[in-house]
């Protein structure tokens, strides 16, 4: 079983590139994120034809998560907390979280808060939502040890100092600081464990590059999605990679896909 997770930054714009990296890589599953469209606004057709069920959730053109597969897509769930944090005036449950089981795998596509800068009540909010996550993934893990559980996205979190192309530039920025970096390292502590990091170690390993000032060709990205998994799916993976090509050409995502084998 081939799952994959993609920031995919507009699937209306890139269902072309969606459907032609299902195509190309052979994957059963695949979470989105950044998919900016409400539900009705979502192209499923393309996908229901390759013979894929979908779930989406998404309000407007911001934020927007969505689980594709073709195999199962069960118990669909948009929140993982009773008392989710909201954000704005007036508060609002952002559409950041999609679960689904699919092959037996609880699958949640995960768009964490960006905080936007330390100090800032968006950077509060993202360590709320953090908070509440991991709180919700060990009651997972305590009610069923051998849960098969991926929380995959874009965790706007690069935990490890070669996770960004250079330290020095992001001094004083969100994405680095302690307390995004703390956590990450709770899931951890958890439990769940990098699913894709021992087959594409850094430095210089990376998952997102910015439009701007030729950030891809200069390989100044940052390494910020990742798939996390419980114990009992740690112990099923068989590969690993990034597909950093996905970020090439025109009408690219500012993010690369990242794709897991299972046995």
């Amino acid at each position: 079983m081939r799952i994959a997770t993609w920031n995919i930054n507009s699937v209306r714009s890139r269902i072309d590139r969606v459907v032609a990296f299902l195509d190309r890589h052979d994957v059963d599953v695949l979470a989105l994120q950044e998919t900016k469209c409400r539900d009705d606004q979502f192209p499923g057709l393309e996908l229901a034809g390759m013979g894929y069920e979908y779930a989406h959730l998404g309000l407007n053109q911001w934020n927007g998560v969505a689980i594709l597969s073709r195999v199962g897509l069960d118990e669909v769930a948009t929140v993982f907390a009773d008392d989710q944090p909201a954000f704005g005036d007036p508060p609002v449950v952002e559409p950041r979280a999609l679960g689904a089981t699919c092959g037996g795998v609880r699958i949640w596509s995960l768009y964490v808060p960006n905080g936007r800068e330390i100090g800032h009540l968006h950077y509060d909010y993202k360590l709320a939502w953090l908070e509440r996550l991991q709180v919700a993934g060990a009651g997972w893990l305590a009610d069923d040890p051998q849960a098969q559980i991926a929380l995959v996205g874009d965790w706007n979190i690069a935990p490890e100092d070669d996770d960004v192309w250079d330290m020095a530039a992001f001094e004083g920025l969100t994405h680095v600081s302690e307390p995004e970096r703390a956590a990450f390292r709770s899931f951890v502590d958890t439990g769940f464990a990098d699913l894709v990091r021992p087959y594409t170690p850094g430095p210089g390993v990376y998952t997102y590059w910015d439009y701007q000032q030729l950030a891809f060709p200069k390989k100044r990205g940052m390494r910020i999605d990742f798939a996390l998994g419980s114990p009992a799916l740690q112990a099923r993976v068989t590969d690993a990679f990034i597909d950093r090509e996905e970020r090439k050409g025109k009408g690219a995502s500012d993010h690369a896909p990242v794709v897991v084998d299972l046995a």
